[in-house]
């Protein structure tokens, strides 16, 4: 199966390649140069979800402010947790 270029992924999609690339580093089989290659594609991926993500958030805030809504927190995982 052919790689698609970075640009061209969605954000699932990113994650989804990303995890198949842990995968398969994880399991120690490949050569270190298929290792070196997946690694670097794989940073490739996490950078481009970072800013995917960043560029949601920022939408999303624009989106409040423009509707005079409250205002993005941070998320506090353990408040559900008792």
């Amino acid at each position: 199966m052919a790689k698609k270029k970075l640009e061209n992924l969605s954000f699932e999609e990113s994650l989804s390649e990303l995890d198949t690339i842990v995968q398969s580093l994880e399991q120690g089989e490949l050569s270190l140069e298929e290792s070196m290659a997946l690694f670097e594609r794989g940073l490739n991926l996490s950078q481009l979800s970072q800013v995917k993500l960043q560029a949601a958030e920022q939408k999303v805030q624009i989106l409040l402010d423009k509707n005079g809504t409250a205002k993005l927190t941070d998320f506090d995982s353990s408040a559900g947790e008792n």
